[in-house]
């Protein structure tokens, strides 16, 4: 892809909001399939790197499925040396892909700074790239886009490769326009993928072959005035050695990368990682500072190469010839090639030129030929057999007994990683690169894998947390949710974590799921009408509900003394702990006792029974018979409920 910051204003993503979830930001780089923006995941508050598939492509259903799919497959690689990718997503036809978001450079900008480099520097650069795709081909993924554009560095020096699966989504289309055409990059394309757009992990390798021969020689193999030329050279033509750039590159350099970048894929590494191991062979050789090593050159040497270098057969490809006018700059990005028949479409056929052998160029042959195999012989056996010793097994040893034994036998230990295991106990050697049995210089170092133990996770703190946050917390140390079951709590808001198994702070194994109670909110209570109740039931009731109560008093002329003459709310929906407002009858108000002393009695009777008290008639110690009240109890003027007893005593 091509930086296009300068083209950003009236683009009409940015600032659009995608899936309802990413918010479009500036634009980084744009390519042949696809831009790439800076964006906002507003869900996770996160900036990601999203790719947005060109107009058009989205429209194409079949492509649609495929690019899911291959979006799918990419986002299964978990590996440090992998772009990640987070999703994917089809808003209104437009198709793209959320991904990590790496700010750095591409391995493109460290080329056009440093190139050509060391073959030290060219291979460290390189052991991360195979890193990432042994992990892509032991899952079945092949990228067949490698290109050092697709290549990034992080500003920490991180190396991760990116657009897994991309261009296999767009080259498997059928019935679209892209049937019967090679997507890729030009420079870097497999020969197969020319004559007939198959791919497989040998494709990746050739393509990082090639991409070892441009940091070793700051150019590209193959080069022309079109992208059709450069195609057909990758079919007909080998790639020359990189120690006809930069003389100073060692034999087994060159044979590395002829090996990696053989036009028949069954001469290449079966896939990254066996390139991988042959490319820590060679790394070792330049650590002891080896201008040749012959078994190490002899291993990597394609066979039939002589063969072919000794036929007059014309490639089609002409090497250190200057040409009239310097080829046009070429942008590094994925293309179309039509391919008809086996070759690029317009590609020039190729006619073989006459066979002109002499018997004197072949005596002469003959006799280099036998001094050769008599000088290799020699040196075969100093710098191999001589050499080489075989590594002894360590599996099951403690990293310290392992270096005692290593040492018995002249070899080095260096513990190169710690990975878990279920079988082997922690600090015992899980593995060992060489392996047991296999070939090492006599003053070699043997790599380390040493055990961490079984891998378990301590289940986090999640009470409290809503359910994304508690996903989020238990993705990062690989457990899984379980189920979920909603229940009522009047303590944890709704839509919270109430409660979880396994516990806090167990230690349990990855993928383990997790069982959440989440909170559904406080339960709600309907409320009964106890108007017309006495208190106690009232409150009773409605205490028994997990309500609360609030009593006020009033008289009340009909309601009897005790009963509920109004309560708040008296219907519909309260929560535990609310309060219910309950009004209680005192009964009727309190009235004036009428003053009847020195009255006849009869008149007191009637005075009283009148006010609406009940009367008492009492006779004093010295009755005289005249029927007078002399005394009143309650006494004039005092308050007294109505129907209660007011005595009288008469004389």
């Amino acid at each position: 892809m091509t930086d296009d910051v300068d083209t950003q204003v009236g683009d009409r993503l940015v600032g659009r909001v995608l899936d309802g979830r990413y918010r479009v930001g500036a634009r980084v780089a744009r390519g042949g399939m696809a831009t790439v923006y800076q964006a906002l995941d507003m869900r996770l508050d996160r900036t990601v790197a999203l790719k947005i598939m060109h107009d058009g492509l989205g429209d194409d259903a079949q492509f649609a499925r495929r690019f899911v799919a291959e979006a799918r497959a990419a986002a299964k690689l978990s590996h440090p040396n992998v772009v990640a990718v987070f999703d994917q997503g089809d808003d209104d036809g437009t198709l793209f892909l959320a991904m990590e978001y790496v700010p750095g450079r591409t391995l493109r900008d460290l080329v056009r700074e440093h190139a050509p480099m060391s073959p030290a520097r060219a291979l460290d650069l390189l052991t991360p790239i195979l890193s990432a795709l042994s992990a892509a081909h032991d899952a079945g993924i092949v990228h067949r886009d490698i290109k050092p554009e697709n290549v990034l560095i992080s500003d920490n020096g991180a190396v991760k490769v990116a657009d897994f699966g991309l261009a296999r989504a767009v080259s498997a289309t059928g019935n679209t326009a892209t049937q019967g055409l090679l997507m890729g990059t030009v420079s870097y394309l497999a020969p197969e993928l020319v004559t007939d757009g198959s791919a497989d992990a040998r494709s990746d390798v050739y393509s990082t072959g090639i991409l070892l021969y441009e940091l070793l020689t700051g150019k590209k193999p193959h080069s022309g005035d079109t992208p059709i030329q450069v195609a057909y050279a990758h079919v007909h033509a080998d790639v020359p050695a990189p120690s006809l750039e930069q003389p100073t590159v060692p034999p087994y350099v060159d044979a590395l990368v002829q090996r990696a970048t053989a036009r028949e894929r069954d001469l290449r590494p079966a896939d990254a990682r066996v390139l991988s191991r042959q490319v820590r062979r060679v790394r070792s050789a330049l650590d002891e500072g080896l201008p040749d090593d012959p078994e190490l050159t002899g291993d990597l040497t394609i066979p039939i190469q002589q063969i072919r270098q000794d036929s007059d057969y014309d490639d089609g490809y002409t090497r250190d010839i200057p040409t009239l006018q310097p080829a046009p700059q070429m942008r590094h990005e994925t293309i179309v090639v039509p391919v008809e028949h086996g070759r690029p479409t317009g590609a020039p056929r190729v006619q073989p030129k006459p066979q002109q052998r002499g018997r004197r160029r072949g005596l002469i042959a003959l006799a280099l030929i036998l001094a050769a195999a008599i000088a290799l012989g020699t040196s075969a056996w100093y710098y191999g057999i001589h050499r080489y010793t075989t590594t002894p097994d360590l599996l099951k040893l403690t990293a310290a007994s392992a270096a005692v034994e290593a040492e018995k036998v002249g070899l080095r230990t260096t513990l190169a990683n710690q990975d878990f295991s279920e079988d082997v106990p922690k600090g015992q050697v899980i593995s060992s690169d060489p392996k047991a049995g296999d070939r090492i210089s006599k003053d070699g170092e043997i790599q380390l894998t040493v055990s961490k133990g079984p891998e378990r996770y301590r289940v986090p703190q999640l009470n409290g947390l809503d359910l994304d946050a508690a996903n989020r917390a238990l993705a990062a140390i690989k457990l899984v949710q379980g189920q979920v079951n909603e229940q009522y709590s009047e303590t944890v808001p709704a839509g919270r974590v109430i409660a979880f198994y396994p516990r806090f702070d167990a230690l349990v194994a990855p993928n383990t799921a997790v069982n959440l109670a989440i909170s559904k909110g406080k339960r709600p209570i309907g409320v009964p009408d106890f108007t017309g109740k006495t208190y106690r039931e009232a409150n009773k009731g409605l205490r028994k509900l997990g309500l609360g109560v609030t009593r006020t008093e009033q008289y009340d002329e009909k309601a009897p003394e005790g009963t509920v003459i109004s309560q708040t709310p008296k219907t519909g929906t309260l929560y535990a702990k609310d309060k219910v407002q309950l009004v209680v009858s005192k009964g009727p108000a309190l009235r004036d006792v009428p003053d009847v002393k020195r009255k006849p009695l009869a008149e007191a009777q009637q005075i009283l029974t009148a006010a609406g008290f009940l009367v008492k008639v009492e006779k004093a110690t010295l009755n005289i018979g005249l029927n007078i009240v002399a005394a009143q109890n309650p006494g004039a003027g005092k308050k007294a409920k109505p129907g209660s007893t007011v005595t009288v005593t008469v004389l």
